[in-house]
């Protein structure tokens, strides 16, 4: 059992590298600190010719529920350079795990979600487990799918990365797979396992393939994919919006309500970043969203998103503005804008 105060564990087993993620009563939501300290090890890690592999797991129920909303929130109200920063090194983190030379393999058990995404989803190997609960849910907090959002929502087949960004939709194992978000499944019980076999692995693909299930359930998404792949092609949040409504059913009846109970600012933001970055590489896909991270800590509904649902629990927030209508082409664009001097640079 985890038990330092620390709140990122590295171990070292083997020839087999090990993050843990340490925040289990926080659900090892991301913090400035814990960016550091693993961009730090994985530096290290990836120079030490004795490391053949990493893996990244969170210590109790959870994987990582996303960054630290609270904190950003708090210190973002209070004009700190705190959320700057953090989007600025959470993004470079995230970039060294996408171009990690060596094998990165993300044990996905429980809440994966936003921040957690980003240090898991871009590696080389993302193993499920049947308590996985995926989401990029960030258009319900007034801010937009990020840590790579752009690159890997507008990767998955059809429509379905697109639908996942609008509706925040949580996923299970199976649709993370039928995604392409994760690349194997296995049982959580076997997680230990895997996690010692990897450690003396000669060839790590063996081992994950070995270890390697189908999950009992068949993916949810399927059932809908042909509507989905239809109705999120439109050119517009609002042209989708109104395809839903004109399909008559309860399933789109409610994704329609979904959708228009999100930040209208967030969404056009969102689908408008999405067509972007499936025509964009990794690393300028992160730069887009280092522009778009900015403008929305300079903006309101990401605090009055963060007030409603974290602070006050459930209050239904006050978006401004508050219908997609009113949110015009222009203000969108200016959350694309450049940064001049304050651009992401990566390596």
């Amino acid at each position: 059992m985890v038990s330092s105060d620390a709140e990122v564990l590295f171990e070292r087993t083997g020839s087999l590298g090990l993050i843990i993620l340490n925040r289990p009563e926080a659900l090892n939501a991301l913090t400035l600190g814990m960016c550091h300290a693993i961009d730090g090890q994985l530096r290290i890690w990836r120079d030490d010719a004795a490391v053949k592999a990493v893996a990244v797991k969170g210590a109790g129920r959870a994987f990582c529920a996303g960054g630290d909303i609270r904190a950003l929130y708090d210190l973002g109200l209070a004009k700190d350079a705190y959320p700057y920063n953090f989007y600025h090194d959470e993004y470079r983190l995230n970039a060294l795990v996408k171009h990690f030379p060596k094998p990165y393999i993300a044990l996905l058990n429980g809440i994966v979600m936003g921040g957690g995404v980003g240090v898991s989803v871009h590696g080389m190997h993302r193993i499920v487990s049947e308590n996985l609960r995926f989401a990029m849910p960030e258009t319900g907090i007034g801010l937009f799918p990020d840590v790579g959002g752009s690159y890997f929502l507008s990767r998955c087949p059809g429509e379905l990365g697109l639908f996942l960004a609008l509706t925040g939709t949580r996923i299970s194992a199976a649709d993370a797979l039928y995604c392409g978000i994760a690349t194997a499944y296995v049982p959580a019980a076997r997680f230990d396992d895997l996690q010692a076999a990897l450690a003396n692995a000669p060839a790590i693909e063996d081992v994950i393939a070995e270890f390697a299930q189908t999950p009992a359930d068949e993916p949810a998404l399927a059932q809908h994919r042909t509507r989905i792949d239809r109705i999120f092609s439109h050119d517009s949040v609002e042209e989708i919006v109104e395809a839903l409504l004109w399909e008559g059913d309860s399933w789109a009846s409610q994704i329609r309500s979904i959708i228009l109970s999100k930040s209208p600012v967030s969404s056009k933001v969102a689908f408008r970043q999405l067509r972007e970055g499936a025509k964009l590489d990794f690393n300028a896909c992160m730069q887009m969203e280092y522009r778009l991270a900015n403008r929305f800590i300079e903006g309101r509904d990401f605090y009055e998103g963060v007030r409603a649902t974290v602070i006050d629990k459930g209050d239904a927030p006050n978006w401004t503005p508050g219908t997609l209508a009113g949110v015009s082409t222009a203000d969108v664009a200016a959350y694309f804008a450049p940064l001049g001097s304050r651009e992401l640079i990566l390596e």
